[in-house]
């Protein structure tokens, strides 16, 4: 029998999207930081991180119809993630409030893939919710949660903060990839990062007016604030440039990985200082 090349054995087994990642797990580990450093705080976090490999190489598995060669990853995350997986809900039951959640996300993302609708405006919405809601999961078993509630408000803040940023970056890659040449989702992309930028530039002037900052504005509203302008900012020219010139995804999912970080940095400086 002959053997598949090394490297496309590999590809079965780790997402070969690095943008995906980011997206993926900055929520989480946004929610690690500001929660703060606890055994079961960074246990989620890895459990998380397992649950996306099993999702990536599930949903590979339905979209080609159970083909043999998905079969093994999809098989070894799903073990792995049920041996490091049990122990935690056995000593952390209340996790269990967050399952009905996650289940009807992870059916409507099984659903997507068999359907090979994972990359619909649906699918994507699907996948920003399950990542961003990690940023108030995985905040809520840090020490900083003195109180051990489920929904810590600066972490629903977080998952709030980043689920705006994913579903306009997912409006912005159609615009340069699946949709490029799409007047409505141009439009679309452009007015959501204008109106996001409006929303912040009036939040951090409303905030600063009221705290008496007249002529200056803290750090942690200026990273708010460049970031909007960031997002908007490529929002608008890379289109543009991609009308005149091709575009390679590379450099769109080196892009986006970019503004993932820098919104990383805008709503973790906003929390902690």
């Amino acid at each position: 029998m002959k053997k598949r090349p090394r490297g496309r054995v590999v590809k079965d087994w780790i997402p070969d999207q690095p943008g995906a990642w980011v997206m993926a797990l900055a929520p989480a580990l946004a929610g690690l930081v500001v929660g703060g450093l606890s055994a079961d705080s960074v246990w989620l976090f890895v459990l998380w991180a397992l649950c996306y490999c099993f999702q990536f190489t599930a949903a590979r598995w339905l979209k080609s119809r159970f083909a043999r060669r998905y079969m093994p990853p999809m098989a070894g995350y799903g073990v792995v993630l049920a041996v490091c997986g049990v122990p935690f809900v056995a000593m952390n039951l209340d996790v269990l409030r967050w399952a009905p959640v996650y289940m009807v996300l992870a059916a409507l993302s099984f659903l997507a893939a068999w359907m090979r609708r994972e990359r619909s405006l649906w699918g994507n919405a699907v996948a920003v919710v399950a990542s961003t809601l990690m940023a108030t999961v995985v905040a809520s078993y840090g020490p900083r949660n003195t109180l051990h509630v489920m929904l810590p408000a600066t972490a629903v803040m977080m998952s709030f903060a980043f689920a705006l940023f994913q579903f306009g970056s997912v409006l912005f890659v159609k615009t340069m990839i699946r949709e490029r040449g799409s007047r409505a989702y141009l439009a679309a992309s452009i007015v959501w990062h204008a109106v996001l930028f409006a929303a912040v530039t009036w939040w951090v002037g409303g905030v600063t007016g009221e705290l008496g900052l007249s002529g200056w504005i803290p750090i942690q509203f200026m990273w708010m604030e460049l970031a909007a302008v960031w997002l908007l900012a490529r929002a608008v020219a890379l289109p543009w440039i991609g009308a005149r010139r091709r575009v390679r995804p590379v450099v769109v999912g080196l892009v986006e990985m970019a503004s993932s970080l820098l919104v990383f940095v805008a709503v973790v400086a906003y929390v902690m200082w």
